[in-house]
């Protein structure tokens, strides 16, 4: 990996091309890392947000998306959907593969919060529940 050591800070740093969405070649550089290691470790993270390969956990999908979207829709909207994300579906789906996400997944899912009772044995509504699986939907089909 390029990741290399700058003698007169003592810090590391990472240097590396990358093709950009324009298939423009491009140089990444950044500086102060305080082991080779997270250096390399950037550098992953980096190269795989880049690509277009979708082996990634859905976790770091989310977070690609909500940095994305987050310039194009109103401030209070964005923290609804960060809200419903975040509570209500990352605990599910956090850990698994995107391409590992099946319709059965989701459908399990969906019944785990139709079975979902408050404290006054009340369920979510069903415009709720449609407001989430719309969340869901939006990710898988940005």
């Amino acid at each position: 990996m390029p990741a290399y050591k700058d003698e007169n800070k003592g810090t590391w740093y990472a240097s590396f091309y990358y093709e950009n969405w324009k298939g423009e070649r491009l140089k990444k550089m950044k500086r102060g890392f305080k082991t080779k290691r997270e250096a390399e470790t950037f550098i992953a993270h980096f190269k795989m947000e880049q690509s277009k390969d979708l082996n990634m956990n859905f976790e770091e999908f989310v977070k690609i998306y909500v940095r994305d979207l987050s310039n194009r829709i109103k401030e209070n909207t964005m923290l609804t959907k960060r809200y419903i994300i975040e509570d209500k579906i990352l605990p599910y789906f956090k850990l698994k593969q995107i391409n590992d996400i099946s319709v059965a997944d989701i459908i399990e899912w969906q019944n785990q919060l139709l079975a979902y009772r408050n404290e006054n044995d009340e369920p979510y509504s069903p415009c709720y529940l449609k407001t989430v699986h719309n969340q869901v939907s939006a990710i898988f089909n940005c």
